[in-house]
C-alpha cells in the first residue's frame, strides 16, 4: 500500500487571475479501505474553466471549495485496493475525486469506464462532461434544427470543439470562433467546421456577416465579452443564445462585463438561455452510448491536450487554460 498522498489544496482565494501561492501542496498518510469501500490511485486528472468560479466564496451551482480542502475535479482513478464488492482491483472508475494522488470512495458518484471502449483520456473528454456539456447544451438547449446555421466561441476548446461536430453530424452550417490560425486551421481542415473566425487578428462581428449572412440560428457561448456582444449583432429571428460558460470574464477583478447589444434579443424575438450540465445527469447514458457510436464510427474526432506530470504541476497547467495554451479537452496525466 502507498505510504502519502500528495493533495493540491486551496490556501487562499484568488482575486484575478489564480496563482501559485493561491495554493498549498500538502502529504498524509494513505489509510487503506473499510468495508464496503475502495482506494484508487488518480490516473488522469480534468482541469476545465468552470474550475476557477468553484474558488469565489459566492452563490453557484455547486459550493464553493473551502480553504484547507482538496482542489475540487474530476479525474480517472484505478483501483489498487477494494473492500467494496462491486469494485475489483485493476478497474478503472471516474468521479470527482480531487486533486491528489489517491482517493478513498464508497462508490456513489463514480462511474465504471471501460479502457476498451476509447482511451481512458477520452473518458474525461468526449465521454465525460464536456461531451455531455456539448450534446445537451446543443440539441436540448439550443433546440437544433436541421439545416440551421451554428456559431461556437471556445471552438477549439473540449466543449467547443465536440459542439461544433455535432451540429454538423445534425446537418447544419458551423461557424468556429478560436484564437490563433493553427486552432483554425484545425477546425475547419480537421473537425469539418464550414468556417473559423481567429478573434485574435479579425474583426468577429465582421467575419460573422460573411460567414453567416442570414444570421446565426444557434450561438454556443464559451467566452463571453465582446465575442458573446459580437455574435448578438447577427442573430436570425427565433435564435437560440445557448450560454455555456464564459472564461473571458472568469479572472475579472472588477465587474463582469455584461452584453451590451441585449437588445438584439428583443428585435429578433431570440432566447438567451444558461443551463448546468448537471441538470441532466439521468440522460448521461443516452448521450454517452451516441457519442461512442459517433467515435466508432470515425464520424467525430477526440483530442487530448495532455500534459505529464505530478499533482504539483496542477497551479500551472491549470493556468493553460486561461492563456488559451490548449487545444482539445486539457488533461494532466499522471501515468
Amino acid at each position: 500500500m502507498p505510504v502519502t498522498n500528495r493533495q493540491i489544496r486551496l490556501a487562499r482565494r484568488p482575486v484575478g487571475p489564480v496563482r501559485q501561492e493561491d495554493w498549498t501542496l500538502t502529504e498524509e498518510p494513505v489509510t487503506g479501505p473499510a468495508d464496503g469501500w475502495f482506494l484508487g490511485r488518480t490516473r488522469y486528472l480534468s482541469l476545465d474553466p468552470a474550475m476557477r468560479g468553484w474558488l469565489d466564496d459566492r452563490p453557484s451551482y455547486l459550493p464553493p471549495v473551502g480553504l484547507g480542502e482538496v482542489m475540487r475535479a474530476g479525474s480517472i482513478l484505478e483501483v489498487v485496493e477494494s473492500a467494496h464488492p462491486d469494485f475489483r482491483v485493476g478497474e478503472f472508475v471516474s468521479g470527482s475525486f480531487g486533486v491528489q494522488e489517491y482517493a478513498l470512495s464508497d462508490g456513489r458518484g463514480t462511474r465504471r469506464i471501460d479502457p476498451a471502449a476509447a482511451p481512458l483520456p477520452t473518458h474525461l473528454g468526449a465521454l465525460g462532461t464536456p461531451g455531455m456539456t456539448a450534446y445537451f447544451g446543443l440539441l436540448e438547449v439550443g433546440a437544433l434544427n436541421e439545416g440551421e446555421t451554428v456559431a461556437v466561441s471556445g471552438a477549439a476548446g473540449a466543449v467547443g470543439s465536440l459542439v461544433g461536430q455535432i451540429a454538423k453530424l445534425k446537418g447544419c452550417r458551423v461557424i468556429g470562433i478560436a484564437g490563433g490560425p493553427a486552432k483554425c486551421a484545425w477546425l475547419t481542415e480537421e473537425l469539418g467546421f464550414d468556417a473559423a473566425v481567429d478573434y485574435q487578428t479579425e474583426d468577429v462581428r465582421k467575419a460573422l456577416r460573411t460567414h453567416a449572412p442570414d444570421g446565426i440560428d444557434v450561438y454556443f457561448d464559451n467566452v463571453g465579452g465582446t465575442v458573446l456582444d459580437a455574435a448578438l449583432t447577427r442573430l436570425a429571428v427565433h435564435a437560440r443564445v445557448v450560454i455555456c460558460g464564459a472564461i473571458s470574464q472568469y479572472n475579472n477583478e472588477h465587474t463582469v462585463q455584461g452584453p451590451a447589444n441585449y437588445l438584439s434579443l428583443l428585435v429578433r424575438r431570440a432566447r438567451m438561455q444558461g443551463f448546468v450540465v448537471f441538470d441532466y445527469v439521468t440522460r448521461y447514458p443516452e448521450a454517452a452510448r451516441e457519442i461512442a457510436g459517433w467515435i466508432a464510427d470515425g464520424r467525430l474526432s477526440t483530442r487530448e491536450h495532455l500534459v505529464k506530470g505530478g499533482v504539483d504541476a496542477f497551479p500551472e497547467t491549470f493556468q493553460m487554460l486561461f492563456r488559451g495554451a490548449n487545444t482539445g479537452k486539457l488533461i494532466l496525466d499522471l501515468t
